[in-house]
């Protein structure tokens, strides 16, 4: 099973972006599925996190009204919809699943065990 991210580039302040995450494999429905960024020189950070048919999402507070994570099981892909980008936002971003959870949603990278590669997001002002 592998993630594929894409959908990053280089924008101005303010503009949107829409990353997508395909996942291979049949068992993506059953996935937590999250996306998490990390901007250069520092760590892995949190974004936003959805449960396996998106009834649940949690949000950093960075991005929060801003970003919308959504999923679509028959075509396994989750998407981040990120609006009024800004600076800050810049970052490579992964999208992740946690296979193996049941209960709850996390918020920590070391409860993901696949991640895709990374789609990069630059935004000037």
């Amino acid at each position: 099973v592998q993630l594929q991210a894409s959908g990053g580039g280089s924008v101005q302040a303010g503009a949107s972006l829409r990353l997508s995450c395909v996942a291979s494999g049949r068992s993506f429905s059953n996935y937590v599925m999250a996306w998490f960024r990390q901007a250069p020189g520092k760590e892995r950070e949190f974004v936003v996190v959805t449960s396996w048919n998106g009834g649940r999402t949690v949000y950093a507070d960075s991005p929060k009204g801003r970003f919308t994570i959504s999923r679509d099981n028959a075509k396994n892909t989750v998407y981040l919809q990120m609006n009024s980008l800004k600076p800050e936002d810049t970052a490579v971003y992964y999208c992740a699943a946690d296979r193996g959870r049941r209960i709850g949603l996390s918020t920590t990278a070391g409860s993901y065990d696949l991640w895709g590669q990374g789609t990069l997001v630059t935004v000037s002002s």
